[in-house]
């Protein structure tokens, strides 16, 4: 039962990725989570409202599994699978936390981010839209999210995906490091 209960080491997710990958060039479909999107949109209808969503849609609803799967096993995971209930996280983070005045009671969802009380606030709405606007924008400029860029496309030797994902790494640095301080 421990091996369920702890995260698995690097290898078997790491090689258990690698073969759903081979599987999924081998059958020619290409993984990301935000071309969903597109299939959902096309499937309600918004092919009337843009040619961008004038496609066979059901050559990707296979994917749609990936987002539920997705939903559903991290939901299955936290709440029956987890060794630990609370994870810990390092001495250097709380301290961190505390220089921006967020507890670490809750370990990665911290109150003051994450509960109702939070989104009464104007600035957490700001925050949640504009952001939402940025990865929205940021994954249709890029042609894919971090995970299509970052497994799939890696998968695939693209240079375009390279690029991408050395530039979703560095937007994170700047965000953690320079931007993140500036907001809380």
């Amino acid at each position: 039962m421990d091996f369920i209960l702890n995260p698995w080491p690097w290898y078997v997710s790491g090689f258990l990725i690698a073969v759903l990958m081979f599987l999924l060039l081998l059958s020619g479909k290409r993984f990301g989570m935000s071309s969903n999107l597109r299939t959902f949109c096309s499937m309600c209808g918004g092919g009337k409202a843009s040619d961008f969503f004038n496609y066979n849609w059901k050559q990707d609803s296979w994917n749609l599994f990936v987002v539920i799967g997705a939903v559903l096993g991290g939901f299955v995971a936290a709440q029956y699978l987890s060794a630990n209930s609370i994870p810990d996280i390092s001495e250097s983070t709380k301290l961190a936390l505390q220089d921006l005045n967020i507890s670490d009671k809750n370990s990665y969802l911290p109150a003051e981010l994450f509960s109702m009380e939070a989104l009464s606030s104007v600035k957490t709405w700001v925050i949640l839209i504009s952001g939402g606007f940025l990865i929205g924008f940021g994954a249709r400029y890029a042609g894919g999210c971090t995970s299509g860029h970052a497994i799939s496309g890696l998968s695939n030797l693209q240079l375009p995906s390279l690029i991408a994902v050395i530039g979703f790494f560095i937007g994170g640095l700047v965000m953690v490091h320079l931007l993140f301080p500036l907001i809380f």
